[in-house]
């Protein structure tokens, strides 16, 4: 009736929970995360490649006003499964900060070490302008770059680790004052907005290249200002928009400029432009269109020929210059100069991506593109068939960019695990416990174990298979202190909760149990042996591998043989055993009460009785060394030998 009863109540709690928070998850062990949910649909799971989705969802591009900050953490950098299912909250350890351009770094470390890489925002109250953030597989900085000094921030769109991991290219945006010869107006001057890109010491910060868009665009190649505009004032005209950076093995980079709808080839010798693929400059025979593009990267290049990938967002927040986005994978070819589309995957939607996006290949040739808007990603096949759609239950976040792939994460902190305890008798006690590890990708199962007061000996009490970003597991009896093992697939323990204190109502009699006083904690060697049926002696009880992670000793009939009814014998008897046991760690419990009640005086009077006996000890030991030490000597003068004082026998 108490398993019924509690099933009902957390069923009723989470309708509630569904009605108030539908797009977002809670946690019992992580109270402070509402991570986001999602709406998840396959198509072909069979081909899908493996590997975890890194999001970082936001309510705004800016960063919001302290006082205004929503305190449940919400933004900020996410590892989710394939499932959707989350695997890493990272915005606590970011304080609720935008972070963009989240991604696990593959060019770096080794399958047992990929590192994760991202951009957090600037703060709007001044005290930081933001970094890139390199972080090992425990969730550890293992390198933080930082911004130029004159400039407002480190910029959002990009922070491209290089192969090996010792410089990153990052955009630059710098406000300069120009005149506007270029639009026939030499007397003019008005402050545009240069778009650059720098490539960083990821040890030091250190500036190695830098290039600026002022020095090699003129402003005629802009779809975004004209020479009819008038001036305009700090910061200035965004001519360019410059969003994605990437450099091949030749030293050569490409450069992708929103505002011109260019691609630019950029010498890595001399800082020249070399080509120009697309806008109104264009260098390059082409049969096909794109515009407003984003994250332009290499997919190969051997100097001269290029795979690039880009996606086509084919739309602003002004209009659309075709009616579907799409990624495309483009053969660049600059010795013929011709470039054509090698391959085309639409948004499986058939809508636009006016803002933002991504798209990457897989290690399995499967295509993953983020099509930002509401977190909506999509995977294909190479030949662009769609495999699998996803995108956030909630329409409040968006995420700049998506990707998946290959992460092995191991946290240095313990489990998280939350206790309770709830009955309203002394023979329907049942302890609820929830256990998660944040971060930890290939926990498969929990141990939980029990001790029957904060230093004893850990007893197991069960098992639960991992379906959850958090498992709950439900136990029989009031369990006092509890731990809990994170298990590999081998069975392998990986990590371990802190002790634990069960919580417990401050007041039994409202919460409606029965008895004279609240229960008991009982002592889990005793309990556990009879739910195994089994001698006392033998601590660990069987384990209880089932699908909603519940233990079977919560049903009261462990101790029954499979032919038992419920009226049978066994049933009696087991059930007979269970309330012995009950009232044998009652007793248990009270005894040590009594030892814990009075603990200070007992350990003031055993050091006493310690003391004393070691000094006393002491004494006789003195006492016999002396008995040793000297002998009785004849009679002088004819005196009493029991007169004679006893002297000391000098060595000989």
């Amino acid at each position: 009736m108490l398993f019924a009863a509690l099933l009902l109540l957390s069923s009723l709690h989470n309708v509630v929970a569904e009605r108030q928070d539908a797009d977002l998850m809670s946690f019992v062990t992580l109270p402070e995360v509402r991570a986001l949910k999602w709406d998840v649909h396959y198509y072909d799971r069979a081909r899908v490649a493996p590997g975890y989705w890194f999001v970082a969802p936001y309510g705004q591009i800016s960063p919001e006003i302290p006082t205004k900050k929503y305190q449940q953490y919400q933004v900020g950098p996410y590892i989710y499964d394939d499932n959707g299912m989350l695997i890493w909250a990272g915005s606590p350890t970011w304080e609720n900060q935008n972070v963009f351009d989240f991604r696990p770094v593959h060019n770096v470390g080794t399958d047992d070490e990929t590192p994760i890489s991202m951009i957090v925002n600037w703060e709007i109250d001044g005290s930081s302008k933001g970094k890139g953030v390199m972080m090992n597989k425990h969730y550890h900085v293992a390198n933080e770059v930082n911004v130029l000094n004159d400039l407002h921030d480190f910029n959002m769109h990009e922070f491209n680790i290089l192969p090996g991991g010792k410089t990153a290219v990052a955009c630059t945006y710098r406000s300069l004052e120009i005149n506007l010869e270029d639009f026939g107006r030499p007397e003019e001057v008005s402050w545009i907005v240069s778009g650059g890109f720098v490539e960083l010491d990821m040890e030091t910060s250190e500036i190695l290249v830098q290039w600026e868009s002022a020095d090699n665009i003129p402003l005629h190649e802009s779809n975004m200002f004209h020479a009819w505009d008038a001036p305009m004032g700090y910061p200035g005209w965004d001519y360019v928009h410059i969003n994605a950076v990437d450099k091949n093995e030749a030293g050569d980079y490409i450069i992708s400029l929103r505002f011109t709808n260019t691609i630019y080839g950029i010498s890595g010798d001399d800082g020249r432009v070399m080509w120009r693929l697309g806008g109104v400059e264009n260098d390059f025979d082409m049969d096909f269109t794109f515009s407003k593009q984003h994250d332009v990267k290499f997919v190969s290049s051997n100097g001269t020929h290029h795979v690039i990938s880009m996606l086509n967002n084919a739309s602003d927040e002004r209009g659309n210059d075709e009616n579907i986005s799409s990624a495309l994978f483009i053969e660049v070819d600059t010795v013929s100069m011709t470039a054509h589309v090698i391959n085309r995957v639409n948004r499986p939607d058939s809508a636009l991506t006016r803002l933002r996006g991504s798209v990457s290949t897989l290690p399995n040739g499967n295509i993953f593109a983020g099509w930002s808007e509401f977190g909506y990603q999509s995977e294909h096949a190479p030949d662009g068939e769609v495999l699998m759609t996803a995108r956030f239950a909630s329409d409040r976040y968006s995420t700049y960019r998506a990707y998946k792939g290959d992460f092995i994460g191991r946290p240095t902190t313990p489990l998280d695990v939350v206790a309770s305890v709830y009955g309203t008798s002394d023979e329907d006690i049942t302890t609820i416990i929830y256990v998660s590890w944040n971060g930890a990708t290939d926990v498969v199962a929990y141990n939980f174990y029990a001790q029957a007061y904060d230093r004893g000996e850990g007893v197991k009490i069960g098992y639960a298979n991992k379906t959850d970003f958090e498992t709950m597991y439900i136990v029989d009896g009031y369990m006092d202190w509890i731990t809990a093992e994170a298990l590999d697939v081998n069975g392998k323990v990986m990590g371990t909760s802190r002790v634990t204190r069960s919580d417990v109502p401050e007041n039994w009699k409202a919460v409606g149990f029965l008895g004279e006083s609240g229960p008991s904690p009982d002592d889990p060697s005793i309990i556990a042996s009879v739910n195994k049926g089994s001698d006392p002696s033998d601590k660990a009880v069987t384990d209880t591998d089932t699908d909603n992670g519940s233990g079977d000793s919560m049903d009261g009939m462990d101790g029954m043989d499979k032919g038992d009814s419920p009226g049978s014998d066994a049933t009696s008897h087991s059930n007979s055993s269970y309330a012995d046991a009950k009232e044998v760690a009652k007793a248990v419990y009270r005894a040590y009460e009594v030892i814990r009640g009075v603990g200070g005086f007992l350990i003031f009077l055993l050091a006493s009785c310690s003391v004393g006996g070691a000094l006393y000890g002491i004494w006789r030991m003195l006492q016999r060394r002396k008995m040793r030490s000297y002998e009785h000597v004849p009679s002088e003068e004819g005196i009493p030998v029991e007169e004679i004082h006893l002297r000391s026998r000098q060595p000989e």
